[in-house]
């Protein structure tokens, strides 16, 4: 299905995020135009997309980092401009690939950052990064009192999965996160969030432009060219899409399958 440009009005039914006729420019050049969809509670949504198609653009608008110049994105049914924005980021967890991990704190510090700015007690916050740093697969009494530089990348990341998850935001943004590790580690940590995101039923908005990275994460996945949205479907159905920038994408699959298949 290709997104319809037409305006129309928000429908907030079971809608965690939703882009309402929304454009964005950079001076007098646009980078999204034409952007009408709803990001459904507790999906895992993947933008997909090469570099400079508006993926990471489109996102930020979530958090409020940028500001749509024409339309609107609504959370949870209000427009982002309504929010305080403090009160809007504490909605949304943030992972990008640097992981922005504060490098003179330890791990269990750098975890329990949002709790302790929202005033949580000194027990709860312990606890709350033990709970977390189980979850993400690294034992609290050995990476707690660690700092980032004695992390490898991959456990790094982890603890940018659990810092954005700790003050239990209903959603999570994820900016390429996994796209600086080796692939054995990065496949790990795929399967190790797709896992996740079920078990905790976070609505997930992930972007980046590798097409296995989206078929191993996605309930559904929205490709972007030029701005626009010019798929919205579920893998299956984006196996059978039509678009041009799909059948792109999907060459590049089956180039890979038919290399394995001849090793």
């Amino acid at each position: 299905m290709v997104p319809n440009d037409a305006k129309r009005e928000p429908t907030f039914a079971g809608a965690a995020v939703e882009f309402v006729d929304v454009g964005f420019m950079a001076g007098d050049r646009s980078l999204l135009s034409g952007l009408n969809f709803a990001i459904q509670s507790g999906e895992a949504l993947v933008l997909l997309g090469r570099s400079g198609s508006g993926k990471t653009t489109t996102m930020k608008l979530i958090n409020r980092l940028l500001t749509p110049t024409s339309g609107s994105v609504r959370v949870q049914g209000k427009i982002t401009t309504e929010w305080d924005v403090i009160q809007l980021r504490r909605q949304i967890g943030y992972v990008i690939q640097e992981t922005g991990l504060f490098p003179h704190f330890t791990i269990e510090r750098n975890v329990g950052l949002v709790p302790s700015l929202q005033n949580w007690q000194p027990k709860r916050i312990k606890a709350r990064v033990h709970e977390l740093l189980d979850l993400v697969g690294l034992e609290p009494a050995q990476f707690a009192d660690r700092y980032p530089n004695q992390l490898s990348g991959g456990q790094r990341q982890r603890v940018g999965v659990a810092r954005a998850l700790a003050a239990d935001p209903p959603i999570l943004l994820m900016d390429e996160p996994f796209g600086a590790l080796d692939p054995i580690t990065r496949l790990e940590l795929q399967q190790e969030f797709r896992r996740l995101q079920q078990e905790l039923g976070k609505t997930v908005v992930f972007v980046t432009h590798d097409i296995q990275e989206a078929f191993v994460l996605a309930s559904r996945i929205g490709l972007m060219q030029d701005g626009r949205l010019v798929v919205l479907e579920t893998p299956e159905e984006f196996l059978r899409s039509s678009e041009p920038e799909a059948q792109t994408f999907l060459k590049t699959l089956r180039t890979l399958d038919s290399v394995r298949s001849k090793e």
